[in-house]
């Protein structure tokens, strides 16, 4: 199954909280140049999952936007940068602090730490059959470049520039997202690079392509992690609580600890819907439904909390559940991870935890399926082992477990009901997913029908309200395909994932692949799941060798094993070209260097290396035609990769 891209979103908004996904400290608020007053912002990270990968960890130092006009305001600063295992933020945002202070933003510059054992790679449990790299083991660090990395030994950093798509203003009186994705299995993100009997050099590419600007319509659409606090104040009126924020320590301990960040975040309680508060402690673990304080304030005080929260219009923070305890471990031993088996005959549930350990889970007649954004006031979505037939390997979840029984999952929080692999079967009502790995038994074949043409979507590129369903290609997220008065969205997808792409001989052919995060009860499916859109992902061709050199903008290349050549297109329009990266290894130093066909400089490299024979990789989608056209090339230099890399 293809891995799906890891998304590290940054969403800037003019509200009443400031956060940043996953990395524990405090804000910021330097500028070099002066701005206006500074507001109270979300920062949020999140990503998608992806199947080699048990932790993806980096340390983020910093993040300065680019004034209009010249200028940087650095928004976050933490004095000491948590480690952020990405892996756990699949489409989930997590909280931290910062000022956005008021101003107009073209960019954002990421600073990232790049020494030794600042970037780690641990591969996961069960990684997609081919994989070279051992499960369960952590890549030394001696085996990982971090590409373009400066500064002197111990103080290395990484700094990635991003340019938005529009100019982001921040004023008080205004909400204006903005998303930073980091597409962690895009395909140059990580470069393995072997030779026959030596080392696997990887080598970690930020800039270049693995980063990009998404536009994100409101912070209401946000799912958010659950985060952690000790409960300084309850308000006189009852009507909301003060943490102190908190984040667990990574690596995880045993007993798990609680690091302060110094941060504070206000939380109000859903005085319409209510708030289910959940005492761990006590010898009953059913909610409470509470719509104030009023009747906890006096017990709340120092206790550790989890809180699931969700955002409203104006950037406040109302709690969906509340789980307290007296000890940080008990309110953390909550399963959190991704699904690696579901066994429906057996009601048990397996999840890879936080150190991507197999948690295997209980379900019984009293276990509820939740969403992230559900009132307390509404019904869980399914209830006991029946439920489990709508699950798959993949999904994204936060369990509560039974303090009595831990083995015994009392919620199943489901934040991302993720399905992908290859696309078959598609009609303009509905399409097939295929998904294969490396544990058979987890391979399933699901239909899913598109969302209602009514339901509203989000927006296109443009900024436009969509209505019904919608796709685009892997990190081109602006250029969405939506239906018009002459064509459906569904038709013009039918026809965009026709294709196949075939080498002959031993090899097997190659299909078009895609991703989607599906949503639960649309008018289109109202007891299962439904598309709202499909991010066709680039199918990746094994090592292959040049057979003819470019020309107008296309070349063949054949396969080991494969009796025929493969035609492969490329763009040079500016804005849509095809991402290209020269790898050269020298010794065990490998750098990537992205190349801008757009440039004659660039197209000159490129055809330099395209030279018969040379190795190359090359993700893309295949087309009706049977031709591959090309998302991202790479090509090498120096010292070449086994065949076998």
């Amino acid at each position: 199954m293809s891995s799906m891209n890891l998304i590290l979103r940054a969403a800037v908004t003019a509200s009443l909280v400031a956060s940043l996904a996953a990395c524990g400290g405090g804000g910021g608020g330097a500028s070099t140049t002066p701005v206006g007053a500074a507001v109270k912002t979300p920062l949020l990270i999140r990503d998608a999952a992806d199947e080699n990968w048990a932790s993806v960890g980096v340390k983020v130092l910093s993040i300065a936007l680019t004034q209009q006009g010249g200028g940087t305001v650095t928004v976050y600063a933490p004095t000491t940068p948590a480690t952020v295992n990405l892996a756990q933020l699949d489409q989930v945002s997590d909280l931290v602090a910062g000022a956005i202070p008021a101003g107009t933003y073209t960019g954002a510059t990421i600073t990232l730490a790049a020494n030794p054992g600042d970037v780690t790679l641990t591969v996961a449990q069960d990684p997609e059959a081919g994989f070279s790299a051992t499960p369960g083991t952590t890549i030394p660090a001696s085996q990982i470049i971090v590409n373009g990395a400066s500064g002197a030994s111990g103080a290395q950093t990484v700094a990635i520039g991003v340019t938005f798509e529009k100019a982001v203003t921040v004023t008080t009186a205004q909400s204006t997202p903005v998303e930073l994705d980091f597409d962690l299995s895009h395909p140059a993100f990580v470069i393995s690079h072997a030779e026959a009997g030596g080392l696997t050099i990887y080598t970690i590419s930020f800039n270049g392509g693995p980063v990009r600007h998404h536009p994100l319509r409101s912070v209401m659409d946000l799912v958010l992690r659950h985060f952690y606090g000790t409960v300084a104040s309850v308000a006189a009126d009852n009507a909301s609580l003060v943490l102190d924020r908190e984040t667990p320590t990574l690596p995880v301990a045993s007993p798990e600890t609680a690091i302060a960040t110094g941060d504070t975040a206000t939380i109000l309680a859903d005085a319409t819907n209510g708030t289910l508060y959940y005492d761990l402690d006590a010898s009953s673990t059913a909610p409470t439904v509470i719509k104030d304080f009023s009747s906890v304030a006096s017990a709340l005080s120092g206790r550790q909390v989890r809180v699931q929260a969700r955002y409203q219009a104006d950037g406040s923070l109302v709690a969906t559940r509340i789980f307290s305890s007296a000890s940080f471990a008990t309110v953390w031993e909550s399963p959190e991870g991704h699904v690696l088996r579901v066994d429906a005959a057996g009601s048990r549930l397996v999840v890879a935890n936080e150190t991507d350990t197999p948690v295997v889970l209980t379900i019984d007649a009293n276990t509820n399926f939740v969403l992230p954004n559900q009132p307390a006031s509404s019904a869980p979505i399914g209830t006991g082992p029946a439920f489990l037939a709508n699950l798959r390997r993949g999904f994204k979840v936060h369990a509560t477990v039974d303090p009595a029984t831990p083995t015994l999952a009392k919620i199943v929080e489901i934040q991302t009901a993720a399905f992908g692999g290859r696309i078959q079967n598609a009609t303009t009502s509905s399409f097939d997913y295929q998904a294969d790995f490396r544990h058979h038994g987890d391979a399933y074949s699901v239909t899913l029908p598109y969302i209602s043409a009514s339901t509203a979507n989000g927006t296109d590129g443009s900024g436009n309200p969509v209505s019904g369903f919608k796709y685009w290609n892997f990190a081109y997220p602006t250029l969405v395909t939506t239906s018009t008065a002459t064509t459906t969205a569904e038709s013009s997808f039918v026809a965009a994932v026709g294709g196949t792409v075939g080498f002959g001989g031993v090899t097997s052919p190659l299909y078009a692949r895609g991703a989607t995060h599906a949503v639960w009860a649309d008018a289109a499916a109202p007891t299962g799941w439904s598309a709202p859109w499909v991010e066709l992902v680039p199918t990746k061709l094994p090592l292959a060798f040049v057979a003819t050199g470019p020309t107008a903008n296309a070349f063949s290349v054949t396969a080991p094993g494969g009796t025929t050549p493969v035609t492969i297109s490329y763009s040079t329009t500016a804005g849509s070209a095809t991402l290209v990266y020269e790898v050269n290894r020298s010794q065990n130093h490998v750098s990537v260097t992205p190349q801008d066909i757009t440039t004659s400089a660039g197209a000159t490299a490129l055809a330099a290396g395209l030279a018969i024979g040379a190795p190359v990789k090359i993700s893309g989608i295949p087309q009706a035609d049977g031709t591959m056209k090309a998302y991202v090339i790479t090509y090498f230099t120096g010292s070449l990769p086994s065949w076998t890399d």
